[in-house]
């Protein structure tokens, strides 16, 4: 192989990977639009929480995991 095949493999690669880097942030861009408008999940809350961080701030979802394991003790 020529430095020039391995160069022209090598933009292959790049252009494939990055066609295929786009569909999936594009999907999951999809994703969070589509589970926001069946009201699946709040994004707006999220945002929130990254400007009014506090300790004594409220939860935003119980953790169905975590009120599993109180039961227990």
């Amino acid at each position: 192989m020529s430095a020039v095949e391995i160069e022209q493999i090598r933009i292959y690669a790049y252009v494939i990977g990055m066609g295929v880097v786009a569909v999936i942030f594009y999907g999951y861009i999809i994703h969070l639009y589509r589970s926001e408008k069946k009201g699946e999940r709040d994004y707006e809350k999220y945002g929130k929480l990254a400007i009014e961080d506090e300790l004594d701030s409220n939860i935003l979802e119980k953790n169905p995991k975590l009120d599993k394991n109180d039961k227990k003790e």
